[in-house]
């Protein structure tokens, strides 16, 4: 029985983390069989292109290193973890749920490229990892959004305000506005489902965005 395959996507500090796993845990106890993923793979050494990106050692700047190149980076992970960990679950009938996939490239590394180039980028990206890597293709795509001002609090009181443990990308403000832009265009083009995880200027409660994201999981995972 084919499984399904959810992605859970949002920027740092956005909940990924945290709603994959409540959401997990909800399903478990539902009687179903999860999987639940995280990328990158930081445990394994097919990541290391990207902790090397990640950790400024090709540049001090996301845009050192370009769109297609760092894409290729990140894909590759995820294509040694799907090889190795979890190709059959694909077929197994279990909940696939995804802290970040191959969306996270649309978000990040489309912010490298011209605005009429983006439509290009996707195409890219989408053949690149669903039919050349034969990664398996999303269901559902579940964008968590939350506002800048508000995701910058939360990673400085994740990190205790030292932005020394912060990497690349979570350094640069003006890079992950841009990533916000695009993770905005690609929710329209490419069908994925929004959130609004902020209200009142704040981010809403754990509990609040858990429900909207279950309401819509049990939606796509209806019989």
């Amino acid at each position: 029985m084919k499984s399904k395959l959810i992605v859970i996507e949002g920027l740092d500090g956005s909940g990924k983390a945290t709603q994959t796993k409540l959401l997990a845990d909800k399903l478990t106890s539902m009687g179903r069989t999860v999987r639940k993923l995280e990328f990158p793979d930081y445990d394994s050494p097919s990541s290391s292109l990207v902790k090397m990106y990640l950790n400024g050692d090709f540049g001090k700047n996301p845009e050192d290193v370009n769109a297609y190149a760092a894409s290729a980076f990140y894909a590759v992970d995820r294509a040694a973890s799907y090889l190795k960990n979890w190709k059959n679950d694909c077929n197994n009938g279990s909940v696939i749920l995804c802290d970040r996939y191959c969306t996270s490239n649309i978000i990040y590394q489309m912010s490298k490229v011209k605005n009429d180039e983006r439509d290009g980028f996707i195409e890219w990206q989408s053949d690149f990892e669903y039919n050349k890597l034969g990664l398996p293709v999303p269901d559902a795509v579940i964008y968590l959004d939350v506002d800048l001002d508000v995701s910058q609090r939360l990673m400085e009181k994740r990190y205790g305000g030292d932005k020394s443990k912060m990497d690349l990308h979570e350094q640069n403000v003006k890079f992950l506005r841009e990533c916000r832009e695009s993770a905005v265009y690609a929710t329209q083009k490419c069908g994925w489902i929004k959130i609004d995880c902020c209200e009142n200027g704040d981010i809403k409660s754990i509990k609040k965005i858990a429900a909207e994201i279950e309401k819509v999981v049990f939606d796509i995972l209806k019989p």
